[in-house]
């Protein structure tokens, strides 16, 4: 999937609109709709115009459909749990076969967050490979995020997980580690989940949190809460232009409908697993 990113991109009205337009600006302060609502958790914020340009990698192929989705769960607190992750999808099998798979699965997982999750998130975004920047840009590595966003997240998972001192990296080089990568992208999973949990949302899923992944906070809420037959434009064209949508797969006429079709056809059944693991 060209995914020219990313998770809670600081978004900045077109330069051509600047005119006429007030410059949107996230402030360093942690979350839009990204953890607004009870439980709120605060998600620092990095502004970074547009979304970077990248070509996706040349990966796996296209994973089936395969399995039977994700169990249901009643989460609650603030680390909610969801469904336990019902039995492994192709997506895992991926994540299993990359040396540093086994170590990202006991990592995520001690952060309340399934691994399928995790998973699907590089399968989707590398194909599991740890992709270096283009030039000029800074998405990077497995799970293609920014420089801002994985300093936020590796930061916010450290502070929530004291448990996993020695296993989190913080700086920037432990971002091309795609074990240490991955505690970064699922904390932005689990802030996305917890997200769309304080909307209605109870068990939010892959497919639900994948809006907000790819396209940000600002977003993420209305994908998950859109209908099938919505247009992606009439939610995204606010935010980003023709172009950066079409590098993302999304063309004038593409529906929801679509775009999370398209999601399912790359990850299978992990599409319907719960982001939130459940507790006990």
């Amino acid at each position: 999937m060209a995914v020219a990113r990313r998770s809670r991109v600081a978004l900045a009205i077109l330069a051509g609109m600047a005119a006429f337009t007030p410059l949107v600006v996230w402030a360093d302060v942690q979350s839009v709709t990204q953890t607004d609502g009870p439980p709120q958790l605060p998600i620092p914020m990095f502004q970074e115009t547009g979304l970077p340009d990248f070509t996706m990698p040349v990966g796996r192929p296209t994973l089936p459909s395969a399995g039977d989705p994700g169990n249901g769960g009643s989460p609650g607190g603030n680390d909610p749990g969801g469904g336990g992750g019902g039995g492994s999808t192709s997506a895992d099998a991926v994540l299993q076969e990359r040396a540093w798979g086994a170590l990202a699965v006991q990592n995520v997982s001690a952060m309340g967050v399934n691994p399928t999750a995790i998973a699907a998130a590089c399968v989707i975004e590398s194909g599991c490979q740890n992709v270096n920047a283009r030039p000029g840009g800074t998405v990077s590595g497995a799970y293609q995020m920014t420089d801002g966003t994985y300093r936020a997240d590796i930061r916010q998972a450290l502070a929530q997980n004291p448990s996993l001192a020695g296993s989190i990296d913080t700086s920037l080089a432990g971002k091309m580690d795609p074990a240490n990568q991955a505690i970064a992208a699922a904390q932005d999973l689990k802030n996305a989940a917890l997200s769309l949990q304080a909307t209605g949302i109870a068990n939010p899923t892959f497919l639900d949190t994948r809006g907000y992944y790819n396209f940000g906070p600002a977003v993420g809420g209305q994908l998950a809460a859109a209908s099938d037959s919505q247009s992606m434009s009439s939610i995204l064209s606010s935010y980003y232009s023709q172009a950066q949508m079409a590098a993302n797969g999304v063309g004038p006429s593409t529906t929801v409908g679509q775009w999370r079709q398209g999601i399912v056809n790359k990850v299978g059944a992990a599409a319907t697993q719960p982001v939130l693991r459940a507790r006990g």
